[in-house]
């Protein structure tokens, strides 16, 4: 599967870990290789801004989707070329989903957390097909992995629900893993 844009979920900060920002930056570089637009939070701070930055750097198609609450407290990636300024964290979501072929969270924190499950959810109920995954750097969602395993174990996840949710240590080997199917 060819994607068109990628929505990308990742932190307001950089991390504990060199590693984080270091993966940001490669991912960014890497779809601007693959001529496959960004779509991300429209933020110029944390990880956010190492991937939009290394996207535009590289050639890269990037789109900021942010809400004007946080334009307001001056943490719009300032010069973004198409920076999308909507009313509510609610519409910023669906906008985002909208605009990506496929979606990766990378290491953040409770937002990233909420907009990737929210989506993995919408795929769940077949509200889209897109495929999701998890960046794992250095293991950042290690432990969320076996949690979402043992929520299978305990049925509360059925199995190809969970199987929605790839997971790859770099950048390249998710996004040939995520072009190779689709959620439905």
């Amino acid at each position: 599967m060819r994607f068109k844009r990628v929505t990308v979920f990742c932190g307001s900060n950089v991390g504990a870990r060199p590693e984080y920002a270091h993966a940001a930056r490669g991912l960014g570089r890497l779809l601007a290789q693959r001529q496959i637009g960004l779509v991300y939070g429209g933020s110029g701070i944390g990880t956010m801004r190492e991937l939009a930055a290394s996207a535009l750097q590289a050639g890269g198609e990037v789109v900021g989707v942010i809400p004007r609450l946080l334009v307001e407290r001056e943490v719009a990636y300032a010069g973004l070329p198409d920076l999308r300024v909507v009313d509510s964290m609610h519409e910023r979501k669906a906008l985002m989903a909208d605009l990506g072929d496929a979606f990766i969270a990378m290491p953040g924190g409770l937002g990233t957390l909420d907009e990737f499950f929210e989506i993995v959810s919408w795929a769940q109920l077949r509200v889209h097909e897109k495929p999701c995954g998890l960046l794992n750097v250095c293991g950042y969602y290690d432990r969320l992995v076996e949690f979402l395993d043992h929520a299978v174990e305990q049925q509360f996840i059925k199995p190809e629900n969970r199987l929605m949710i790839e997971v790859d240590g770099t950048a390249e080997g998710l996004l040939d893993r995520l072009g190779t199917r689709r959620t439905g």
